[in-house]
């Protein structure tokens, strides 16, 4: 997803977005310690996705 698609989003679909994201990793860190994931760089692509949600939304807080 890129940056320019989360800006697009409102403030209460970019909160369900992070929910879910960070479900999706963490789902990712577990299944990957159980038996190792095809390609483990997912799993840092997953966190970088989670850190720019959370930046966004980071950003809308203090812009108000």
């Amino acid at each position: 997803m890129k940056i320019a698609e989360i800006r697009e989003l409102s403030t209460k679909e970019l909160l369900e977005r992070i929910d879910a994201e960070v479900t999706i990793l963490d789902q990712k860190v577990i299944n990957h310690a159980i038996s190792p994931l095809d390609n483990p760089a997912q799993i840092m692509q997953q966190r970088r996705l989670v850190a720019r949600l959370k930046t966004e939304l980071r950003q809308r807080e203090l812009n108000k």
